[in-house]
């Protein structure tokens, strides 16, 4: 092998390399790295085949970029192809690559995906076939004429609407016809964008469901301070007013914390065979006091020799939780009931009697600070992420909840558990 050709191979190595430390490093961070990577795989492979060719007696290129896409004679070429072929279908951004003439030179797997076709055929099929974005044809002209990297970012709507991040960088000229290609990575942020909507939303009901107990507290502490200190009676009133505020915002930052170490991650569920009823007795005693207060009754039909594959703290969290939501919209004289079925998956019900829950709401009674009624809600000291905790947990579980509902007659909550294991049932 010549000195030229190790140094290009040499080079094609490095970008290589360059390409995988972009990848682990995410598509945000690595997104320019994973770009320039790719510029200069290109370049080192297609140099590479360029040197190989020279040497095989100056045998004559028949194309620009895109003969390194196409069949070889000689075994370097074809192995260059084949590295330079899995590296791009191996990568979950899609990668295209166009000429001059902005017809399509090459792209990989995940392009194919982000057009919504299987695969993108190489060699003369022209940009506008693929797509008619005006934003995509604008960044590659700016990089095949101006020579130019350009970043924008791509709505494309249809079925499941989706948000690309494109960034295109120009490929030098390479070979004997000094011919300038384009290449563009597509990211596709459509979650990223979802989550940090999310997250946005999530801020905004913090902020708004501490306002209100933080804005009764600052009121009556100032009016205490301008002489209600004075008049036994009101102060009294007026500090239990400000207690009860200051343990609402104390439950909502413990819910919110808990929820938080759930959803990343770090709330460990341990499985595990257990007997329900007692766990099931442990929640409604625990409630029992708060059930009586709302003229409501408690009823336990949970046979005595029901077991679970669970978590029992997190499953009584689960049904503290789900008691606790249905004697607050319970009427007086309800009666809220826990039951269990075993079937593919053990059902666990909580059943209440209350006003039920419309059918436009129930899609949504699992987000976080969603409220059917946000009034009678904060009236009964709800934080509105109760039922979200519930969720999450039963997803840590590898289970899910669910919700059926009759306005006017009252809902049921069921989680869903795998059933696991089934050795002997173990006594708590």
């Amino acid at each position: 092998m010549s000195p030229r050709l190790k140094i290009t191979a040499a080079l094609a190595l490095i970008a290589s390399l360059g390409v995988a430390l972009a990848a682990s490093s995410g598509p945000r961070l690595g997104a320019w790295s994973t770009l320039f990577g790719l510029a200069g795989l290109l370049l080192g492979l297609l140099a590479a085949r360029d040197a190989a060719e020279g040497e095989r007696s100056g045998a004559p290129r028949t194309g620009p970029h895109a003969d390194a896409w196409r069949r070889g004679d000689e075994k370097g070429p074809d192995a260059a192809g084949a590295l330079l072929e899995a590296t791009m279908n191996g990568m979950r951004e899609g990668v295209l690559v166009v000429d001059g003439s902005l017809r399509v030179v090459t792209a990989n797997n995940a392009a194919g995906t982000v057009f919504g076709r299987g695969r993108v055929p190489p060699g003369g099929e022209p940009l506008s076939a693929l797509t008619r974005n005006p934003a995509i044809h604008a960044a590659y002209r700016a990089a095949l004429e101006r020579g130019e990297e350009t970043q924008v970012r791509v709505e494309l709507l249809g079925p499941d609407r989706r948000v690309l991040e494109l960034r295109v960088s120009p490929l030098e000229p390479c070979g004997r016809d000094g011919v300038r290609d384009a290449i563009g990575v597509f990211f596709d942020i459509t979650r990223l964008e979802r989550l940090e909507r999310v997250r946005q939303e999530f801020l905004s009901n913090v902020s708004h469901e501490l306002r209100t107990p933080l804005t009764a507290i600052v009121t009556f502490v100032e009016t205490l301070q301008e002489g209600a200190l004075q008049q036994p009676e009101d102060a009294r009133r007026f500090v239990s007013i400000i207690g009860r505020n200051a343990g609402r915002m104390r439950t909502l930052i413990e819910d919110i914390t808990e929820l938080s170490a759930i959803e990343s991650g770090g709330t460990k569920v341990e499985a595990r065979r257990v007997r329900l009823s007692p766990l099931v007795g442990e929640a409604l005693r625990a409630l029992e006091a708060k059930a009586e207060a709302s003229g409501v009754t408690l009823a336990d039909e949970v046979p005595l020799d029901a077991t679970v594959h669970a978590d029992p703290r997190r499953l009584e969290q689960m049904l503290l939780n789900l008691v606790d939501n249905a004697i607050k919209f319970s009427r007086r004289g309800g009666v809220v009931t826990v039951g269990h079925e075993r079937g593919e998956r053990d059902l666990i019900s909580v059943r209440d009697t209350g006003e039920g829950i419309p059918a436009e709401h129930l899609p949504r009674i699992f987000e976080r600070f969603y409220r059917v009624d946000r009034a009678r809600s904060r009236e009964l000291g709800g934080t509105g992420l109760g039922l979200a905790i519930v969720k999450h947990l039963a997803r840590a579980h590898g289970g899910e909840v669910r919700v059926s509902s009759t306005p006017g007659a009252g809902s049921t909550f069921t989680i869903e558990l795998p059933p696991g294991r089934q050795p002997a049932a173990e006594t708590i």
